[in-house]
């Protein structure tokens, strides 16, 4: 078992009260209560009906809830980050982030979960952002349910490949809807005034008028599923290799986008941690296709 030390600052009737002050779930706090040895003050193990004073030490079990189980997938885990709370990962493109139907046994969540489970017995999955299968870069996973409950604002910049000529600086403001068919979600996304809102901002870094291809950095407000692909492509500058909302490309086999800088917040260290990762080969095959002479 792992736990976390608080140093009371102030009375509480119960341990109770000092975990909903501090904004834990209730159901974390159910699996504090339904196992014995999950929380101790000064040393001793106690329960949530007891009462809190200054000066106290109280430890909690920093991950009560049940494990994770899904099927392990042996795959090779190219680390970017690791502390005791947080492992930030690289993920490639055509890799899904969870099990699904068509990619049960090869994911990302399969491979974290045989990483994790030596180090940790009762590991919980947590991944705190996701990414599209085709979509390449760093994915940020909390160890623990306080870790989780914890971390801010997790700060991504993107940079994708599309087609068309970008040349200035743009704002795309439009709400995206996820159509459903016999309450089953389909894949491709649409831009609808009954939508959710969406904002995403554009930045050029170079573009190529012969080949037709512009190279962008990218950020987002709201993070909807598929959100920079609908908005580029909806004013026309589809990404490179995206067949939902542009064409296959002959120059790479998937959609050009990657999330290759990432910050946050770290709420134990107290500083902010700034990642940044290379391009892929594929990706870096296209740039140079695209600023050759």
């Amino acid at each position: 078992m792992s736990f976390k030390k608080y140093t009371i600052a102030e009375n509480y009737k119960s341990v109770y009260y000092f975990l909903k002050n501090q904004k834990f779930s209730e159901n974390f706090i159910t699996n504090l209560r339904k196992n014995m040895g999950f929380i101790k003050v000064n040393g001793e193990v106690t329960n949530i009906r007891k009462a809190l004073k200054h000066g106290d030490i109280l430890e909690i079990e920093d991950s009560p809830n049940k494990k994770t189980s899904i099927m392990y997938c042996i795959l090779p885990l190219n680390i970017v980050y690791e502390d005791e709370d947080y492992l930030l990962v690289y993920k490639e493109s055509n890799l899904s982030c969870m099990p699904t139907k068509a990619h049960y046994d090869l994911n990302l969540a399969g491979a974290i979960c045989y990483y994790m489970k030596d180090k940790s017995t009762n590991f919980v999955l947590r991944m705190i952002n996701r990414l599209d299968k085709d979509t390449a870069g760093i994915i940020v996973v909390a160890k623990n349910s306080i870790a989780q409950k914890d971390i801010g604002k997790i700060n991504k910049t993107y940079t994708a490949i599309c087609n068309g000529i970008i040349d200035k600086k743009l704002e795309i403001d439009k709400k995206i809807e996820t159509i459903s068919v016999n309450g089953i979600n389909k894949i491709k996304r649409i831009i609808s005034n009954t939508g959710k809102d969406a904002k995403t901002y554009v930045s050029p870094i170079y573009y190529s008028k012969k080949e037709n291809l512009s190279l962008v950095e990218v950020n987002i407000e709201h993070g909807r599923t598929h959100q920079i692909r609908v908005h580029l492509a909806s004013i026309g500058h589809p990404l490179l290799g995206d067949s939902i909302y542009g064409n296959n490309s002959p120059l790479i086999n998937h959609t050009a986008l990657i999330c290759n800088k990432l910050s946050f917040f770290h709420p134990y260290k107290k500083k902010y941690l700034y990642f940044s990762i290379p391009y892929p080969k594929d990706f870096q095959n296209v740039i140079n296709i695209i600023n050759s002479k």
